[in-house]
Protein backbone atom coordinates (compact mmCIF):
# COMPACT_ATOMS: atom_id res chain seq x y z
CA UNK A 1 0.00 0.00 0.00
CA UNK A 2 1.26 3.63 -1.27
CA UNK A 3 0.90 6.25 1.46
CA UNK A 4 0.91 10.23 0.41
CA UNK A 5 -0.23 13.28 1.97
CA UNK A 6 -2.77 14.85 0.37
CA UNK A 7 -2.81 17.77 -1.57
CA UNK A 8 -3.74 20.19 1.55
CA UNK A 9 -1.24 18.24 3.69
CA UNK A 10 1.50 17.98 1.58
CA UNK A 11 1.51 22.18 1.63
CA UNK A 12 1.18 22.51 5.13
CA UNK A 13 4.64 19.71 5.01
CA UNK A 14 5.77 22.06 2.92
CA UNK A 15 5.03 25.12 5.80
CA UNK A 16 6.66 22.62 8.44
CA UNK A 17 9.95 22.21 6.55
CA UNK A 18 10.68 26.35 5.61
CA UNK A 19 10.80 26.68 9.53
CA UNK A 20 13.81 24.70 10.09
CA UNK A 21 17.20 24.52 8.60
CA UNK A 22 17.25 20.72 7.85
CA UNK A 23 14.49 18.46 7.50
CA UNK A 24 15.45 16.33 9.82
CA UNK A 25 14.28 18.68 12.58
CA UNK A 26 10.78 18.81 11.08
CA UNK A 27 10.54 15.42 12.05
CA UNK A 28 8.16 15.52 14.99
CA UNK A 29 6.13 18.08 13.34
CA UNK A 30 5.59 15.97 10.00
CA UNK A 31 4.94 12.71 12.47
CA UNK A 32 2.23 14.38 14.15
CA UNK A 33 0.53 15.33 10.29
CA UNK A 34 0.85 11.94 9.16
CA UNK A 35 -0.66 10.71 12.34
CA UNK A 36 -3.53 13.19 11.75
CA UNK A 37 -3.75 12.13 8.31
CA UNK A 38 -3.52 8.26 8.37
CA UNK A 39 -5.20 7.81 11.94
CA UNK A 40 -1.62 6.12 13.26
CA UNK A 41 2.10 6.13 12.00
CA UNK A 42 2.16 2.18 10.00
CA UNK A 43 5.27 0.83 8.53
CA UNK A 44 4.53 2.24 5.48
CA UNK A 45 3.23 5.98 7.04
CA UNK A 46 6.81 5.75 8.73
CA UNK A 47 8.71 5.09 5.66
CA UNK A 48 6.97 7.98 3.97
CA UNK A 49 8.05 10.06 6.16
CA UNK A 50 11.52 8.87 6.76
CA UNK A 51 11.75 9.65 2.93
CA UNK A 52 9.92 12.80 2.94
CA UNK A 53 12.86 13.99 5.13
CA UNK A 54 15.80 11.97 3.67
CA UNK A 55 16.57 10.24 6.86
CA UNK A 56 17.21 6.26 7.44
CA UNK A 57 13.74 5.30 8.43
CA UNK A 58 15.18 3.77 11.58
CA UNK A 59 15.53 7.37 12.84
CA UNK A 60 11.69 8.12 12.05
CA UNK A 61 11.04 4.31 14.20
CA UNK A 62 12.95 5.20 16.99
CA UNK A 63 11.34 8.76 17.36
CA UNK A 64 7.86 6.80 17.24
CA UNK A 65 8.76 4.07 19.93
CA UNK A 66 9.86 6.41 22.15
CA UNK A 67 7.27 9.46 22.56
CA UNK A 68 3.69 7.98 23.56
CA UNK A 69 1.85 10.45 22.03
CA UNK A 70 2.39 8.43 18.81
CA UNK A 71 0.06 5.25 17.89
CA UNK A 72 1.50 2.64 15.82
CA UNK A 73 -1.40 1.15 15.60
CA UNK A 74 -4.89 1.91 15.16
CA UNK A 75 -6.39 3.14 18.68
CA UNK A 76 -10.43 3.46 17.33
CA UNK A 77 -12.04 6.28 17.06
CA UNK A 78 -11.20 7.52 20.85
CA UNK A 79 -8.13 6.62 22.59
CA UNK A 80 -8.77 6.84 26.40
CA UNK A 81 -5.41 7.33 28.09
CA UNK A 82 -5.62 6.86 31.78
CA UNK A 83 -3.04 8.46 33.98
CA UNK A 84 -2.25 5.85 36.87
CA UNK A 85 0.71 7.68 38.50
CA UNK A 86 0.28 7.74 42.20
CA UNK A 87 -1.59 11.10 42.62
CA UNK A 88 -4.16 9.88 39.87
CA UNK A 89 -3.56 6.52 41.97
CA UNK A 90 -4.74 8.12 45.18
CA UNK A 91 -7.65 10.22 43.69
CA UNK A 92 -9.17 7.70 42.38
CA UNK A 93 -7.87 6.59 38.78
CA UNK A 94 -7.86 3.13 39.74
CA UNK A 95 -11.96 3.14 39.71
CA UNK A 96 -11.79 5.20 36.51
CA UNK A 97 -9.79 1.87 35.20
CA UNK A 98 -12.29 -0.36 36.45
CA UNK A 99 -15.24 1.85 35.10
CA UNK A 100 -13.34 1.79 31.07
CA UNK A 101 -13.03 -2.02 31.64
CA UNK A 102 -16.78 -2.85 32.45
CA UNK A 103 -17.83 -0.12 29.97
CA UNK A 104 -16.22 -0.87 27.12
CA UNK A 105 -15.65 -4.52 27.70
CA UNK A 106 -11.66 -4.55 26.86
CA UNK A 107 -8.10 -4.33 28.68
CA UNK A 108 -5.43 -2.17 28.52
CA UNK A 109 -3.79 -1.40 24.96
CA UNK A 110 -7.18 -3.15 23.01
CA UNK A 111 -9.33 -1.95 21.04
CA UNK A 112 -13.26 -2.57 20.94
CA UNK A 113 -15.29 -4.36 18.06
CA UNK A 114 -16.82 -1.49 17.02
CA UNK A 115 -13.61 0.43 16.83
CA UNK A 116 -14.77 3.16 18.85
CA UNK A 117 -12.55 3.26 21.93
CA UNK A 118 -9.46 1.95 22.76
CA UNK A 119 -7.84 1.96 26.57
CA UNK A 120 -4.08 3.19 27.26
CA UNK A 121 -2.09 3.48 30.28
CA UNK A 122 0.07 6.27 31.25
CA UNK A 123 1.97 7.02 33.49
CA UNK A 124 1.75 10.66 33.87
CA UNK A 125 -0.29 13.16 32.45
CA UNK A 126 1.41 16.22 33.99
CA UNK A 127 -1.88 17.61 35.83
CA UNK A 128 -1.49 16.03 39.15
CA UNK A 129 -3.68 19.32 40.58
CA UNK A 130 -7.04 18.09 38.37
CA UNK A 131 -6.24 14.35 39.25
CA UNK A 132 -7.82 11.81 38.57
CA UNK A 133 -6.99 12.69 34.66
CA UNK A 134 -8.16 10.81 31.66
CA UNK A 135 -6.85 11.80 28.19
CA UNK A 136 -9.14 11.62 25.40
CA UNK A 137 -7.13 11.97 21.98
CA UNK A 138 -5.69 14.87 22.27
CA UNK A 139 -8.48 16.29 25.32
CA UNK A 140 -8.06 16.24 28.87
CA UNK A 141 -10.97 15.15 31.35
CA UNK A 142 -9.91 16.27 34.87
CA UNK A 143 -11.77 15.79 37.99
CA UNK A 144 -13.15 12.54 37.01
CA UNK A 145 -15.45 10.49 38.88
CA UNK A 146 -16.58 7.31 38.28
CA UNK A 147 -19.61 8.45 37.26
CA UNK A 148 -18.79 11.27 35.33
CA UNK A 149 -16.54 8.81 33.32
CA UNK A 150 -18.96 6.59 32.76
CA UNK A 151 -21.49 8.97 31.44
CA UNK A 152 -18.39 10.74 29.13
CA UNK A 153 -18.01 7.21 27.66
CA UNK A 154 -21.93 7.19 27.14
CA UNK A 155 -21.74 10.79 25.29
CA UNK A 156 -18.98 9.69 23.38
CA UNK A 157 -20.69 6.36 22.06
CA UNK A 158 -24.05 8.04 21.46
CA UNK A 159 -21.92 10.73 19.77
CA UNK A 160 -23.74 13.46 21.85
CA UNK A 161 -20.48 15.17 23.18
CA UNK A 162 -18.94 17.47 20.53
CA UNK A 163 -15.63 17.05 18.72
CA UNK A 164 -14.61 20.45 19.74
CA UNK A 165 -11.76 20.42 22.50
CA UNK A 166 -13.15 21.45 25.36
CA UNK A 167 -16.74 20.23 25.51
CA UNK A 168 -16.63 16.66 25.25
CA UNK A 169 -15.50 16.46 28.79
CA UNK A 170 -17.71 18.41 30.34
Amino acid sequence: MSVSFTPENQKRFEKIIAKYETKASALLPTLWLAQEQFGFLSSEAMDYVAGLLEMPPAHVYEAVTFYVMFKRKDMGKYCLQICNNITCQMMGSEKLIQVAKDELKINFNEVTEDKMFSLVPVQCLGSCDTAPVVQVNEEYCEDLTPEKFKELIHRLRSGKASERPGLSCQ
